[in-house]
């Protein structure tokens, strides 16, 4: 494996990724799909360009350990513990129904049982990847939606764990006699707690205090570092020590982080590599994929795919139904697992090399996946849309919905001395405030005094959203950014009828402000010079509504000319 192998494989999977994504947002279709599409370009079993199959898994697997971290920043374990009472019984009872089914339909087919079995177990695990793209899309990772399903995964690796661990003990010769699947099993289940336990002391007494110490610097590489050490360290460590996948590890550790008040700030400020490792995952699923598999067997892969897109959903929905929760919410959860993803490889590797799934049953589950990968995001849109999960899911059930904004919402960027005297004139006015800044001590304090306050930057993706940019009325840019545009612009992608309010040092950065959508643009210059005017003229006895107008005047003139005003003076 040289150097050149590992850049060619990342450069032409990001550029196949980013060319094929374009064309299927083009056409209105999933990126996804296209992403998917990239991987069998580039892979073995089509002409042309192939790269190398293993360094792209690789990067994949960062893809996978920072997503599954940034889950787990998000995930209030209190929320988590309680959908557990449906999570961990609706695993197993899905898990059961759905690997009966395609045990069965096999069968009939003339597979032995074991094989069928085996194949049922690796297409009952779903992508946690592909359900927590689909659920943002929506807005639905962070409800109880998201809250069920992800859970519910949870469950499904863990379970896929200890399948693991079982299989070579049952199949192969050499594991045979060597120890019970009970004591196996009995000390998974004490490393799994152990690890639990110590990510707990580790969130409670020691990453916060590590994380205050670096935040103290002032140097967001350092934080980036830290955080990126966290979630990737504690993955590998909790694989190598306590033989957990590496996903349930970064999880385990978001949960951690997540706990304390630099969340928002590792979830948007320390993983702007997520994204793009992300889409290598769809890129190594789609190297593995042999489009001569739908002619060898398309009876199988049908078999498969029904169950993936039918059966599973199907039992997912009437079990979470079963389990109490109302239509609206099962519909979109059993919708959500209408797919396979990486654990599924991972077993169908394993049962592969023990002689359990010859390379029809391979080829069946790579093609199902990748079919059910691209048809997920359009079968969760369809169960989103019926009246019963429209109801339950309220606004959340349209993406990029306006109904819910809220004009007392206001989100105020910075927290200086202009800043202080704005904040206090809106809670005079009952508004709403959510405030975004850097100086962790300040965030502190607003929140000691019962204000809503995130510790951040708003330049980051996401830290906007956090403060609920979606549903707010206004945003007031109070500090003096240099990137203001990049979140004027940033902003008004998520709420169009947003009013935004910037500051701004000089006059000659109000027109780039403007045309970024900022609504209403304060210059230092323009408004000290509007004051000095006023005080110049305050013995002219002017009435209030010709002083106003006058300011105004003024204001205009300053703004829209403000290098011919500056250098000539002249009117507009």
């Amino acid at each position: 494996m040289d150097e050149l192998s590992i850049l060619v494989t990342f450069a032409v999977g990001l550029a196949g990724a980013l060319v094929l994504g374009y064309v299927t947002h083009r056409l209105k279709l999933s990126p996804i799909i296209g992403y998917l599409l990239a991987g069998v370009a580039i892979g073995p079993f089509t002409p042309g360009v192939v790269v190398n199959h293993d360094i792209a898994e690789q990067f994949a697997e960062i893809g996978v350990i920072l997503l599954m971290f940034g889950i787990g920043l998000r995930f209030h374990l209190r929320e988590l513990i309680t959908v557990w009472r449906v999570a961990v019984p609706g695993a197993l009872i899905q898990s059961a129904l759905s690997t009966t089914a395609l045990a069965v339909l096999l069968h009939l087919m003339g597979w032995s049982w074991t094989a069928g079995f085996i194949l049922g177990m690796a297409i009952s695990v779903a992508s946690t990847v592909v359900m927590s793209l689909v659920l943002a899309e929506w807005r639905d990772l962070h409800a109880k939606i998201g809250y069920i399903a992800i859970g519910w995964t949870v469950v499904e690796d863990i379970m896929t764990v200890a399948l693991l661990l079982v299989l070579p003990l049952v199949f192969s010769p050499a594991g045979a006699g060597k120890q019970s699947i009970g004591a196996v099993l009995g000390e998974a289940g004490f490393e799994i707690v152990t690890l639990v336990v110590i990510i707990a002391i580790l969130g409670k007494w020691v990453i916060p205090r590590a994380l205050e110490r670096i935040a103290e610097t002032r140097s967001r590489e350092l934080f980036t570092l830290a955080v990126l050490v966290l979630a990737v360290g504690i993955a590998v460590g909790a694989a190598k020590a306590f033989g957990v996948s590496m996903a349930l590890g970064a999880f385990l550790a978001g949960l951690a982080v997540g706990r304390s008040e630099f969340a928002a700030r590792a979830a948007n400020d320390a993983l702007p590599m997520r994204d793009a490792f992300a889409v290598l995952f769809f890129v190594a699923v789609g190297m593995l994929f042999d489009p001569m598999s739908l002619v060898r067997v398309p009876l199988t892969i049908a078999a498969v795919l029904f169950v993936v897109i039918v059966v599973k959903p199907l039992a997912a929905t009437l079990t979470v139904r079963a389990l109490g929760q109302p239509m609206g919410t099962a519909i979109p959860i059993g919708a959500a697992f209408s797919q396979v993803g990486e654990f599924s490889f991972i077993l169908g590797t394993v049962a592969l090399g023990l002689g359990l799934l010859d390379d029809s049953g391979w080829n069946a589950l790579v093609a199902a996946s990748i079919i059910s990968i691209a048809l997920n995001p359009y079968i969760y849109r369809w169960a989103r849309r019926l009246p019963s999960a429209r109801k339950a899911g309220g606004r959340r059930a349209v993406p990029n919905s306006r109904d819910d904004v809220d004009p007392a919402r206001c989100i105020l960027v910075g927290y200086g001395p202009v800043a202080r005297i704005v904040h206090q004139l809106l809670l005079e006015r009952g508004a709403e405030i959510t405030v975004i800044d850097l100086n962790l001590e300040t965030v502190r304090f607003l929140r000691t005094q019962g204000h809503r306050a995130i510790y951040g930057d708003a330049l980051r993706q996401g830290t906007l959203e956090d403060a609920g940019i979606a549903s707010a009325g206004s945003l007031i840019v109070s500090a003096d950014i240099d990137d203001a545009a990049e979140i004027i612009r940033h902003a008004r992608l998520h709420n169009p009828d947003l009013k935004i309010i910037v500051r701004c040092s000089h006059l000659r950065d109000a027109a780039a402000l403007r045309r970024a959508g900022a609504t209403v643009v304060l210059s230092g210059e323009a408004e000290v010079g509007v004051a000095l005017a006023e005080v110049v003229t305050e013995g002219d006895q002017m009435v209030c509504a010709s002083a106003a107008e006058h300011r105004n005047t003024i204001r205009r003139r300053l703004y829209a000319y403000p290098e011919e005003d500056a250098g000539n003076g002249q009117e507009p």
